[in-house]
């Protein structure tokens, strides 16, 4: 009974100062030096004056029942998620600091992951990544230099190539709602006579999704193949990791609409008429929906990898790659237009000519993106210098094919055929120098040249070619303080100032093709304070993102789900970041962080369509916030172990997790009525593990997501319109799975 007490008291407390630790203060970087050698020079040690969080491949584990890798990383300062099937098992994403996917920098062992053109990351095309992952370091604002896109919230690295040298094999299955199933199967050799070793990860996930015909049927394989040398001086490793989807699209959310007359809107009860998990999609007639609305994909990963040990300070490592993608959006539109598909109206009798026609068509998206990876760095106690880049090559196809149609459409119509190019090159130099005791500099300079060739749209094939060529370059530099207080007790103060500058992105240019959309530039200046003790760790991180010609939403949505950005000369993000984390008994641990923040854009005019009259109506606003950007976001949680005095291989643990997101607002009004609420959520984990002489470990996990069954949406848009008189607004949302579970066990040879 006073443990429960204690436990309770410590969870309140913790809601209160919504605090969490991200790593202890150590002047050993033991993480920074296990890291596999290629994502090395992209990974920041715990010297680096900036802020990163980091994930092992353990704090995985613990939830590893099916969800995508954004769900797994909830808990981690700023970071918010959001799914279209409601459960995070099909399209899921999240966003740093309010920052969206396409701007935050994804890369798996230095290779870039996001997308060349939409310059998102994709993690329903990497299914059950976490399985074969063994740590993420996400790295708030600038951060380091990267290959691939800019940083420009935040950066998430991911490396899945170590191997353990020891054999072993592993099993572990999972069910819970919505019909929720993974299968993994894992195996490795160990290191083999010769300096061979080989590891293999197969899975399968499906799921029917809270959210109707928003099904998920993943498959993926991981192969990882390496030989090292006797004196462990030269490391070849080929990485292959292969992700295949097939989910329904549900990218549309539930719709209310209002006047500017109409009393304020309580939106959630409007969904509840509908109906939370309703999806509109694919509509053939009241009730009657097209059976094969869907998102087909495969993306292969090909790495292969050199590391090499010169001398006891010298490493040179290169990697080359080709990442293989090829898929499908299969949908049916019920009134399209012939001359949207290059086509003459359709004349069914003399006098009798019909314009639209009901369609089943395929949007493919066909690419190669493959390049060189390399870094070479020197090591000594002071020092550490690191010297690298990469050259990328994107070739991608976009065409389309009307599969069947009620008339006038012949079959297998190719209505376009449009091709992409871009080149990416950049180079960086990464010094971090011993000053004098205890005081160390950080410099990093990068250049990166694009050059970026666009044939042409869909819905606008005969566009001439639009050729843009970007010189970018981002310096950081910044400084780290250490402070004994004793043996067991430390304190870090650092401080930073980052430029980063990012190219548009293809939809940015397809919603803007009368006038060409800007590059962004952005201005990050960091400050923190942590210290730590055995028993207790907390921290302080400042920050002030200021940027030029930022791309925001401005709430609009295409019919492929992208939204349309606009360049606003000044805006910023600036906040605090708070975490702590308490140990106080070897059974109870507890951790917790929140981010205070303001979001502002000095001055923006937004623009809402004229049925009535012909062209738009604009709006202006100023000192206005930023969309999808919440001035609150926290988490908590609270790990118990009641059997903790029990001996034997066995543990028992439970965990309480909190997550609080305030109201985001749909566009940049800052208009009550076009947000979405704020949301509180509770997530219940039971933890039991066990080691025999059989199994290594046998492991149960039971989840259960939002505990008290809460009602809250995590994503949408909204467009306005003037019609017949009256301004109206359309908001959509997409709601939530209520209560929900998953149950999985695992065994480990």
């Amino acid at each position: 009974m006073k443990r429960l007490f204690i436990s309770g008291c410590l969870l309140w407390a913790a809601q209160i100062s919504f605090a969490q630790t991200d790593s202890a203060i150590t002047k050993a970087d033991s993480f920074y030096l296990m890291s596999p050698v290629e994502v090395r020079s992209l990974r920041l040690s715990s010297k680096a004056p900036f802020a990163t969080s980091n994930v092992t491949s353990k704090d995985l584990e613990k939830q590893n029942l099916g969800q995508n890798m954004p769900y797994l990383l909830s808990q981690t300062p700023s970071l918010i998620v959001s799914s279209d099937d409601g459960v995070g098992v099909g399209y899921s994403s999240l966003r740093i600091r309010g920052t969206d996917m396409t701007r935050i920098n994804v890369t798996m062992n230095g290779i870039p992951v996001n997308d060349a053109e939409s310059q998102a990351a994709i993690f329903v095309d990497l299914p059950d990544l976490a399985s074969s992952t063994t740590t993420v370091q996400i790295q708030r604002g600038v951060g380091s230099s990267t290959n691939g896109s800019g940083a420009f919230g935040g950066s998430v690295n991911i490396s899945n190539l170590e191997q353990n040298k020891t054999p072993g094999a592993s099993v572990s299955n999972s069910y819970g709602s919505f019909n929720t199933w993974k299968h993994t199967l894992q195996a490795n050799t160990g290191l083999l006579k010769g300096g061979f070793q080989f590891d293999v990860r197969l899975s399968r996930l499906s799921s029917s999704g809270f959210v109707d015909r928003a099904f998920s049927d993943l498959l993926a394989a991981h192969v990882i193949g390496s030989w090292t040398s006797k004196n462990e001086a030269t490391n070849i490793k080929f990485n292959y990791l292969t992700g295949k989807e097939r989910t329904g699209q549900a990218w549309n959310g539930l719709g209310i609409a209002f006047t500017d007359q109409d009393n304020p809107v309580d939106y959630q009860k409007e969904l509840e008429k509908q109906g939370r998990s309703s999806n509109t999609l694919g509509e053939i007639s009241e009730g009657v929906y097209y059976n094969d609305q869907t998102d087909n994909y495969r993306q292969d990963y090909y790495q292969l990898f050199l590391n090499q040990r010169i001398n006891a300070n010298w490493n040179v490592n290169i990697g080359t790659y080709l990442t293989r993608g090829k898929g499908f959006y299969n949908e049916y539109k019920g009134d399209e237009s012939f001359s949207d598909y290059a086509l003459p109206d359709f004349v069914k009798a003399p006098g009798d000519t019909l314009k639209k026609v009901a369609l089943t068509r395929q949007l493919w998206l066909d690419n190669y993106y493959y390049g060189a990876v390399f870094s070479t760095t020197y090591t000594t106690a002071p020092t550490h210098f690191t010297l690298g880049g990469a050259y990328t090559r994107y070739d991608g196809s976009h065409y389309g094919f009307v599969k069947w149609a009620a008339y006038g459409v012949p079959l297998d119509h190719r209505w376009y055929d449009l091709t992409a190019f871009k080149n990416d090159f950049n180079v960086y130099a990464k010094l971090q120098q011993l000053l004098l005791p205890d005081l160390y500099g950080f410099a990093d300079l990068q250049y990166r040249n694009v050059a970026y060739t666009i044939n042409g749209f869909r819905k606008s094939p005969l566009l001439p070619a639009i050729e843009n060529t970007y010189q970018f370059f981002n310096p950081k530099a910044g400084l780290s303080y250490f402070i004994s207080h004793g043996t067991h007790a430390s304190s870090k103060i650092y401080a930073s100032y980052a430029i980063a500058n990012k190219e548009p992105n293809r939809d940015d240019f397809e919603a803007s093709e009368k006038e060409q959309p800007r590059p962004e530039q952005l201005q990050d200046v960091e400050a923190g304070y942590q210290y730590a003790t055995p028993v207790f760790q907390a921290g302080v991180n400042g920050y002030y993102m200021h940027y030029k010609d930022q791309l925001i939403l401005t709430g609009k949505i295409n019919d492929v789900g992208a939204y349309a950005r606009t360049n606003v000369p000044v805006s910023y993000r600036a906040g605090l970041e708070f975490s702590a984390g308490l140990k106080p008994l070897q059974w109870l641990q507890l951790s917790a962080n929140a981010t205070f923040s303001k979001n502002k854009i000095r001055s923006i005019t937004q623009y809402g369509d004229d049925y009535d009259n012909g062209g738009q109506v604009a709006t202006e606003y100023r000192n206005t916030d930023i969309s999808f950007s919440p001035n609150t976001i926290a988490g908590a949680s609270l790990t118990l172990e009641p059997l903790y005095q029990v001996t034997g291989d066995q543990h028992f643990f439970v965990d309480l997790l909190e997550k609080y997101v305030s109201r985001q607002y749909l566009d940049n009004a800052s208009d009550k009525r076009k947000s979405i609420n704020p949301y509180a959520l509770t997530d219940l984990r039971l933890r039991y593990q066990l080691s025999t002489k059989t199994f290594k470990n046998i492991g149960v996990v039971l989840m259960v997501n939002n505990l008290l069954n809460k009602k809250y949406e995590n994503n949408g848009y909204t467009y306005s319109y003037m019609a017949e008189g009256a301004y109206t607004t359309e908001n959509y949302y997409f709601p939530q799975a209520g209560i929900n579970w998953n149950i999985g066990l695992s065994l480990g040879l």
